[in-house]
């Protein structure tokens, strides 16, 4: 019986967006581990040293990427920063986003324009960028992060859950466009997970009552969303492209 291969991303040149903290570190955290050279692209310097100094400590391969990707030049900037440090490039995770939840009533212009330059543009650009950047003949893997607010929405995310149910159009357009080329595009969709961008809108109370409607009793953690990003960037999932992956412990299509 031939032996069953690990998930592994040995030598996979990586960049992962707004990975100074939460979802973005832990999957910086996690790629590396698993043999990746993982480019951390955040806004700001501290972040991205801590992250690529956690890594380089481990045992990994990183290295910063401390740029604005909410333009065409600057996501276009950082692939090639990473192509360029790594040699290669063959991984890229659309996670940077800025959000507001806002009533209808209260939507402006502005925080709806910064939402969409980092939540939504960017994610075309990083995957035009990307398509660019990668070897046509070994292809590679973009991921989208997405949320379960594109699939079950709740009052006050009019805009953002709009552009996360986008970013779920946006990757099947692009994987069945990019599929000839090897290229892999699939999306995760994490519910409400604990990081330091979603504090402000989290309390005890809260946790408490979507813990209790998930069917496996908790709230998703980093680590969790983490993994499913892997597993899609990985060899693992060479047959799989223009999916979603709710990473949700079940609470977007159960209702208790």
């Amino acid at each position: 019986m031939n032996p069953i291969p690990k998930l592994d991303l040995q030598d996979r040149v990586a960049l992962i967006t707004g990975a100074g903290n939460g979802i973005g570190r832990e999957t910086a955290r996690q790629m590396a581990a698993r043999g990746a050279i993982v480019a951390v692209n955040d806004l700001k310097p501290e972040w991205v040293e801590a992250a690529v100094d956690e890594i380089l400590a481990a045992g990994g391969r990183a290295f910063p990427i401390v740029q604005n990707i909410a333009s065409r030049d600057g996501i276009q900037s950082a692939v090639e920063q990473a192509r360029t440090a790594g040699g290669r490039f063959d991984i890229l995770v659309n996670n940077a986003a800025w959000v507001r939840y806002q009533a209808v009533p209260e939507i402006q212009p502005e925080t709806m324009e910064r939402m969409l330059d980092v939540g939504f543009k960017a994610v075309v650009w990083g995957v035009q960028a990307a398509a660019g950047a990668m070897d046509p003949d070994r292809g590679g893997a973009i991921v989208n992060v997405a949320s379960t607010a594109a699939l079950r929405s709740t009052p006050n995310s009019l805009v953002y859950s709009g552009i996360k149910a986008g970013i779920l159009g946006l990757t099947r357009a692009a994987a069945a466009e990019l599929g000839a080329r090897r290229i892999r595009v699939n999306a995760v969709c994490p519910s409400a997970v604990p990081t330091e961008g979603t504090q402000r809108n989290r309390n005890a109370e809260r946790d408490a009552f979507r813990a209790a409607r998930t069917p496996l009793g908790r709230l998703g953690t980093v680590q969790d969303i983490a993994r499913g990003i892997c597993f899609l960037a990985s060899d693992e999932a060479a047959f799989v492209t223009a999916q979603t992956l709710a990473v949700d412990g079940g609470v977007t299509f159960t209702n208790i």
